[in-house]
């Protein structure tokens, strides 16, 4: 017969609602019918040592857990400044969520332990503050100019940019194969702490979204408000129909990534045409319609004129998606199915910087190898190659 786990039933309980996970789910992770699981969490029977091993891999939770007298302390949710009819959030962005505070607790504890100088710029303002004086010191902080890229891609350089001043990025869309995250229940969140300053970007978006998300999520650094954000558009920037913060950083987001002085310099022929239209947006990494929202906010257009060209972008943009699953659809048919390396991704769901931050420390002997292997999710024999993949 195989051996039972002496766990406690109260803890398993906690783990599985912590997990965002029902019990229906919990069940079926273990091959068990939904009242035997049920016994095990009200303590009448027990499951075997490996059935609780394998649960404890599904609300990823260190095994040795199950056996604490009583639920432990875990790490605080963080605020949710989400639209109020958003959903809750559900297991995968639970899970990102309580591994980058886990990444983050290690590094701010670690750099305070080594005495590293906190970051002025984390709380150097607040929601009374000026969104355009706010944006003004995120892009001279970053030493950034989004009217003078260094390269074509204006969301690496501001990732880099960012991680350059301290700031750790974080961008991801699973937390492994079989789990996706939700971009429509979760963009991004931040953790505004002095040491370790901390941004995600759910990655299940185009480019110019993420760099919106991103600066939006700087813009929370700036002002000490660690949370989660949702619903990020240029076009909340016309409804207000948002979290006054979610707003704020909103304003903050679009003066730093197209600043006024540089609007205005733009000809007004560029509102015809649609190529350079889109060219001028591209190019400072931006959507089409953001740049339209910008324009329209500066008094630039009016609002007859913004209706009008946001209908032809949104035209513009569903003939783009169809002709990118139209893609997808031959590469399937052709039997080309690959997707980014796994290492790739890895590296930046770690983060360039917090990857770099944790083998120094192992190759220094501040941690240990399984530790290591722990904060960067994968073995020490392949450092090497995540190394690789960042540089």
């Amino acid at each position: 017969m195989a051996e039972r786990a002496n766990i406690t039933p109260s803890v398993l309980k906690w783990a599985r609602e912590s997990a965002k996970m029902s019990e229906n789910v919990a069940a079926s992770k273990v091959s068990v019918d939904l009242e035997k699981y049920r016994e095990w969490e009200e303590g009448t029977s027990q499951p075997t040592i490996r059935q609780a091993e394998t649960l404890a891999k599904a609300y990823k939770r260190p095994f040795a857990l199950f056996f604490l007298p009583e639920k432990p302390t875990d790490f605080q949710p963080l605020q949710d400044f989400r639209n109020k009819n958003a959903r809750p959030l559900g297991t995968a962005s639970t899970f990102i969520i309580r591994e980058l505070q886990q990444k983050q607790a290690w590094i701010s504890e670690f750099y305070q332990e080594n005495k590293e100088e906190k970051f002025s710029y984390v709380g150097k303002f607040s929601l009374k503050s000026d969104p355009a004086q706010v944006a003004s010191d995120i892009s001279e902080t970053l030493q950034i100019d989004p009217t003078n890229y260094h390269t074509d891609n204006p969301l690496k350089e501001w990732i880099a940019k960012a991680e350059s001043s301290g700031i750790f990025v974080s961008r991801t869309s699973f937390i492994h194969s079989k789990m996706k995250l939700d971009a429509d229940e979760m963009q991004g969140f931040a953790i505004a702490d002095e040491y370790a300053p901390f941004v995600f970007i759910n990655s299940d978006d185009w480019d110019s979204s993420m760099l919106f998300t991103l600066v939006h999520e700087l813009a929370h650094i700036w002002i000490a408000a660690s949370g989660v954000s949702n619903g990020i558009s240029p076009v909340s920037l016309l409804t207000g129909k948002i979290e006054p913060i979610e707003l704020f950083c909103n304003e903050v987001a679009a003066t730093a990534l197209m600043p006024e002085a540089m609007m205005r310099r733009y000809d007004g022929a560029i509102y015809r045409s649609p190529n350079k239209l889109f060219s001028a947006a591209k190019k400072l990494g931006v959507s089409t319609l953001a740049f339209l929202v910008r324009s329209y906010k500066l008094g630039i257009i009016t609002l007859p004129v913004y209706n009008s060209l946001k209908s032809d972008a949104t035209i513009e943009f569903e003939k783009f998606l169809a002709k990118e699953e139209a893609k997808k659809e031959l590469a399937k048919e052709k039997g080309k199915t690959g997707g980014p390396s796994p290492f790739l991704m890895l590296a930046y769901r770690n983060g360039k910087l917090f990857t770099q931050v944790v083998i120094d420390a192992f190759h220094g002997g501040f941690i240990p190898p399984t530790q290591a292997s722990n904060l960067l999710n994968t073995q020490i024999t392949k450092f090497p190659k995540l190394l690789s993949k960042l540089y």
